[in-house]
């Protein structure tokens, strides 16, 4: 039975992927009553979430990037026994190969701030990288480094697990629910306007990822995010590849490969893609990602593909998400993860949470997310992009 649109709500959530998700649960948890949380597609978690490769890593330059990994992964960890649902990880370790020098230096300062940090990732001579990136050929390769906790989770099990943990706590999930306008009292957020009707708020969280400008436009801000499309193939069966293949990502060219089921999933991305919502399959990309792969794994040229799909990061400036207030009073922002969000989903859900229920984060320091970071010109920028 559809979910009947309440008319007065505590907090109304737009964006019904991990981030939404994420968000009503933990909001709920911390003792909001009236949570509201709004998909305009017919399920949740569609969108970008369910057009993600489900990568989950802690090999980030960053120190914020690493901290909130080492809160996000646990709680995907420990999704199954919070929730009943398990994120079904696979931790088969990220192996990053490092064919420039320039990466080279960039990535020990890396490894060094994670060891630092607490993250376990192990820096590899080429020697180590060639053999563990098998059936890949890295004759190239300089160096590498991996975190064998690395690996991947299933999105569409993460988003169910919030959604259904979430209603069991009390709030309202409804879908076929297009939002076409916020309502201001002055200064302030008054009302939710859809297409099933209004809903009375003083607090509204935009999590529509690639999509949220249009909502933060209507209360009169402008985010600095863009929709960019990346997208990726999977291949037919492959007897050849050992279970101990890692998530091999050949950085210099973006280029990834992965198991999925018995083949592979391949993708890369394309350096001159224009920002735009087109989720087409680009056939000409396509034909150049394959020629690529083919040379890093020839194992490719001997199958078929299986499935191909493109989707949309919402990427910023320095490839840092936007994350709590804005200038509108009771509107926050939970948008610009630049690829990383899913993994990301669980602890900015929660961090999000805690801003709105108690005006401050207690699990982490977040204010360099924050959007009026943007009128810094010194940006912190995340340099291991995939």
């Amino acid at each position: 039975m559809p979910t009947r649109l309440p008319t007065t709500a505590d907090a109304v959530i737009l964006g019904g992927g991990v981030m939404g998700a994420s968000t009503a649960y933990h909001l709920c948890k911390a003792g909001i009553q009236k949570v509201v949380l709004l998909e305009r597609e017919p399920f949740f978690g569609t969108g970008a979430t369910g057009r993600c490769a489900g990568g989950i890593r802690y090999q980030f330059n960053t120190e914020i990037n690493i901290r909130l990994s080492q809160i996000s992964l646990p709680m995907l960890d420990a999704l199954e026994e919070e929730t009943g649902i398990s994120a079904l990880i696979r931790k088969c370790g990220y192996l990053f190969v490092l064919t420039r020098e320039i990466d080279v230096e960039h990535f020990q300062k890396t490894v060094e701030l994670q060891n630092r940090l607490g993250v376990s990732t192990e820096w590899l001579d080429s020697q180590e990288v060639r053999k563990l990136a098998q059936p890949c050929f890295f004759e190239d390769a300089l160096a590498g480094c991996i975190n064998r906790e690395d690996g991947l989770a299933d999105p569409h099990s993460v988003v169910s697990a919030y959604i259904n943990a979430a209603k069991r706590l009390g709030a309202s999930c409804v879908t076929e629910c297009n939002v076409t306008g916020i309502e201001m009292d002055g200064e302030h957020i008054a009302a939710v306007q859809t297409n099933q009707g209004s809903i009375s708020t003083r607090i509204v969280v935009n999590a529509c990822g690639p999509w949220s400008q249009k909502p933060a436009s209507w209360v009169g801000l402008e985010l600095p995010v863009k929709p960019l499309r990346r997208q990726w193939l999977v291949t037919e069966g492959i007897t050849a590849i050992p279970e101990s293949f890692p998530f091999v990502i050949d950085f210099a060219q973006s280029l990834y490969f992965h198991s999925e089921g018995p083949g592979i999933l391949t993708g890369m991305s394309n350096p001159h893609e224009k920002f735009g919502e087109d989720q087409s399959i680009d056939p000409l990309w396509e034909e150049n990602h394959i020629e690529k792969a083919i040379q890093r794994m020839p194992l490719l040229g001997a199958t078929g593909i299986k499935a191909r799909q493109a989707g949309l990061y919402e990427v910023t400036p320095d490839a840092h998400p936007i994350v709590g207030k804005t200038p509108v009073e009771g509107f926050y922002v939970l948008t610009g993860f630049s690829g990383h969000g899913f993994m990301h989903g669980p602890v900015c859900g929660m961090l999000l949470s805690e801003l709105i229920s108690e005006g401050h984060t207690k699990s982490l320091d977040i204010s360099e997310l924050e959007l009026d970071r943007f009128e810094n010109s010194q940006l912190n920028r995340e340099y291991n992009v995939i």
